[in-house]
């Protein structure tokens, strides 16, 4: 619609648009699994049932071999510098990254369904997400627009890994 050469007019060239596309998977398994592994590490140091002080090295070991991580990828951040679980308000919130790519694709998926310019599927967002802010449950409000909870589907076919 608007990638044409500024010259010539004419449009990208359909392999020079395949190229892109596929450039923006590159590393995206290693990155999803990187960020995985720190957002467990955050939930296993905030649902701690004992105050017995931990080993930080070996209990980083052991929450990321229960995930089964391999030695080659390690996680996002070591717990003396994950800022973000300790002093940031993201107390075992950091997964909250991941849900929030998880709600964009499937949302985006909608309107893929449709057609990116569809009036009642954008209405619809803007009524049932937009407009509600949090005013009710979020769940609901997106059900009412999605007709359905998010499926992780749409973001692992963002990210070639479906």
């Amino acid at each position: 619609m608007y990638a044409k050469h500024y010259k010539t007019g004419e449009p990208m060239p359909q392999e020079l648009i395949d190229k892109i596309r596929n450039s923006q998977l590159f590393n995206q398994g290693f990155e999803t699994v990187e960020y995985l592994a720190a957002s467990f590490l955050d939930m296993d140091w905030h649902t701690l049932t004992d105050a017995a002080e931990k080993d930080v090295p070996i209990f980083e070991k052991e929450s990321l071999t229960k995930i089964g991580l391999i030695p080659q990828i390690e996680s996002r951040y070591q717990s003396t510098n994950f800022q973000h679980i300790f002093s940031g308000g993201y107390s075992s919130g950091y997964y909250s990254y991941i849900w929030a790519a998880v709600l964009d694709a499937d949302a985006f998926e909608a309107f893929k369904e449709t057609s990116l310019f569809d009036q009642t599927t954008a209405t619809s967002f803007r009524k049932n997400i937009l407009e509600k802010g949090g005013s009710e449950d979020v769940m609901v409000q997106y059900m009412r627009f999605r007709g359905a909870e998010p499926k992780v589907d749409a973001l692992l076919k963002r990210r070639g890994l479906n």
